[in-house]
This record gives C-alpha cells, sequence and structure tokens, in this order.
C-alpha cells in the first residue's frame, strides 16, 4: 500500500472546508466508546468491556478528544510509517489502547454494497481527502490488524466535502453518500485516513462493522451494554461542550469571552493542542484576545487560525479575519503545535477578552 490509488467517488468541493476529528458513522472506536462511556455528570464510564479496556489502557482523556487519533508528521505516509498492530492509533501512543485486538468492540450494522451516508467529525479547519478502506475477506477481528489486513486500494475517496453543524464542537460534521464494499459479509474494520492538504498533519480511525443487512444500526453501547450484543440507537447529536472539559469562567469585566484549552496529542519533545474560544454573553463580538502562561517552557511552532505573540512562557492569541465576529452562544476554535522540554506539558488556563 506504498501507492494509494483513487477510489470509487470524488467530492468535490470548492470552498473553504473544515476537518478535525474521526469518522462518526459508521463510528470510530473512540468515537463510540465516548457515546458509550458518556455519563449524565460528564464523566467517562466506559459500559463496553474493550471501551473500558482501552480506557485502562490509555486513560478517559483519550475519550473526551476523541476526535484527536492524528499524527502531525504523516504527510499522507501509510505503510511503513504507521507499524503494523498501531493501525487504529495511527501510530500514536496516547491511543495505543484502541489498537487492542477484540470481537467486543462497538458494531454499526451494514448491508454490503448498499449505499451508506457517511459522517465525519469538522471539528477545526482544514482542507483535505478522506479515504475509506475495509479489511479482505476472512479477517480475523481478534488478530491485530496489518496493512495486509486491509484491501489495497479504498473503497471510497471523498475530497472537500459539504458539512453541517457547528465547527469546533461535537455534534458539527461532513456528510456525504458512498457504496460500502461488495460481497462482504460478518465482521470487519472499515479504515479512515483523513490527509490535510495545507500540511503534514493526517488522522486515523478504525469503525467496527457487520455485514448482516443492517441499515446504520449500533451496538454494543450505552448502559448495561456487555459488547456487541446490545442494541442501541444510531449515534444521536450530543452535547456542543466536550465532556469533562468546561469553559474557562471569565474573569470580572470581560465581555463574555470564554476560553478552553485542550491537548490533542502527545509525543517526546512535541504536542499539539487546541483553544476553543466562546462568545458566552448576550452580545456580539467583533473580536477576541486570549492568552495564558506556560510553567514548563513549552514553544509554540506554528498555529492556524489565530495571530500568535509568544514571548517566554506568555502567550497571546488573536482572532484572525474570518474568525472574530462571534454571536452569542458562537465559538472559534484554533490549534497549534509546538515543543516542549521533558515528560510534563501541564495545561494552562487561559483568560480572554474581547478585542
Amino acid at each position: 500500500m506504498a501507492a494509494l490509488t483513487a477510489g470509487v467517488i470524488t467530492v468535490v468541493n470548492p470552498a473553504p472546508v473544515a476537518a478535525h476529528g474521526a469518522a462518526m458513522a459508521p463510528g470510530s472506536r473512540t468515537f463510540l466508546c465516548w457515546k458509550d462511556g458518556l455519563s449524565p455528570q460528564g464523566n467517562i464510564q466506559p459500559n463496553n468491556p474493550a471501551c473500558a479496556a482501552a480506557v485502562a489502557q490509555s486513560g478517559a482523556n483519550t475519550l473526551y478528544n476523541w476526535f484527536s487519533v492524528l499524527r502531525s508528521d504523516a504527510g499522507g505516509r501509510t505503510t511503513g510509517f504507521v507499524p503494523d498492530g498501531q493501525l487504529c492509533s495511527g501510530g500514536n501512543s496516547t491511543f495505543s489502547g484502541f489498537n487492542l485486538a477484540r470481537n467486543d468492540w462497538p458494531l454499526t450494522h451494514l448491508t454490503a454494497g448498499g449505499n451508506f451516508n457517511f459522517k465525519y467529525s469538522n471539528w477545526a479547519h482544514h482542507p483535505g481527502t478522506f479515504y475509506f478502506y475495509v479489511t479482505r475477506d476472512g479477517f480475523n477481528p481478534s488478530s491485530p490488524l496489518a496493512w495486509s489486513s486491509l484491501e489495497a486500494t479504498p473503497f471510497l475517496t471523498v475530497t472537500n466535502p459539504p458539512q453541517q453543524g457547528a465547527v469546533g464542537s461535537n455534534e458539527g460534521h461532513y456528510y456525504f453518500s458512498g457504496r460500502l464494499p461488495t460481497g462482504k459479509s460478518g465482521r470487519h474494520i472499515i479504515y479512515s485516513r483523513w490527509v490535510r492538504s495545507d500540511s503534514q498533519e493526517n488522522f486515523f480511525g478504525c469503525s467496527d462493522v457487520v455485514f448482516d443487512g443492517g441499515n446504520g444500526e449500533v451496538t454494543g453501547v450505552g448502559p448495561g451494554s456487555g459488547g456487541p450484543g446490545t442494541p442501541t440507537t444510531p449515534p444521536g447529536n450530543p452535547p456542543t461542550t466536550p465532556p469533562g472539559n468546561p469553559p474557562t469562567t471569565p474573569p470580572a469585566g470581560t465581555s463574555g469571552c470564554t476560553a478552553t484549552y485542550r491537548l490533542t496529542g502527545n509525543w517526546s519533545g512535541g504536542f499539539q493542542a487546541e483553544v476553543t474560544v466562546r462568545n458566552s454573553g448576550t452580545s456580539a463580538l467583533s473580536g477576541w484576545s486570549t492568552g495564558w502562561t506556560y510553567a514548563n517552557g513549552q514553544t509554540i511552532g506554528s498555529l492556524w487560525n489565530g495571530q500568535l505573540s509568544q514571548s517566554g512562557s506568555s502567550v497571546t492569541v488573536r482572532n484572525v479575519a474570518h474568525n472574530g465576529s462571534l454571536a452569542p452562544g458562537a465559538s472559534a476554535t484554533f490549534g497549534f503545535v509546538g515543543s516542549v522540554s521533558g515528560s510534563t506539558n501541564a495545561v494552562p488556563t487561559p483568560t480572554c477578552s474581547s478585542a
């Protein structure tokens, strides 16, 4: 699979688009495990045994950041770059628990050769192409997923599809229809790759499916789930604010602007993070500025969807032209990659003000 060919269909949209996340239909392991474990209190309490095992290995923060299975240095590389047995995490050790070879992950029920309405999270703004693969006939879900486990070419390729829902929220997503692979039956994995065209960053994910004549129904999710035998409804629209990451309370004197800092990836010497700015007031904002102080010598290397100023440990980010105007309740998200010395990468608490 060193050279990848075009798939069945390509959707082209010349308008700027956004994507940063994981498959929502058919649901990726991280997305459906987040759905499975989300409690009324907002914390993660996995019910599905495979989800519980993944959280035991990688921590509950992986589900709060279900949309962040990524490598910032992938550049479209696959075989040899992401090792066999690590495809579901994209070789990102933060999500290693989702590589577990088990047959009790949440399942999406599908009909081989049928049309399906795909959904993919659009958490942040990037153009790029989605590739969807399926495992070969005879695939054993109890075996680690390898590149040789997948059909050589994607059954679906989509470039810059349309989107709906709020960008930078759990319910926002791209949507597109495509034909599912023909001649399949029983358990399989649909493997997704999202390749940004404006950077080296790529996203990865595994969606566990069964071709049994289903129409997108999901099993193995929710209270009482003991694996894929417990029926549930298909994934709905989760809350706008990610659980476990409540907006920072604005300091006195601000005009209702809040900011939330979230780590989305960690590796030796580096990290990736996002900040969501939200207008929590009652009047529109024409601009915003957010800032924080790093405690561990972190340095931001590149940032998108914002104007960066860093002096020592102090960081300030202001809006750019397209995301400065925020109606009440609206939000904007910017992301960045940075470097850090040592093993500690503490999450700062940002402040926010209208510009």
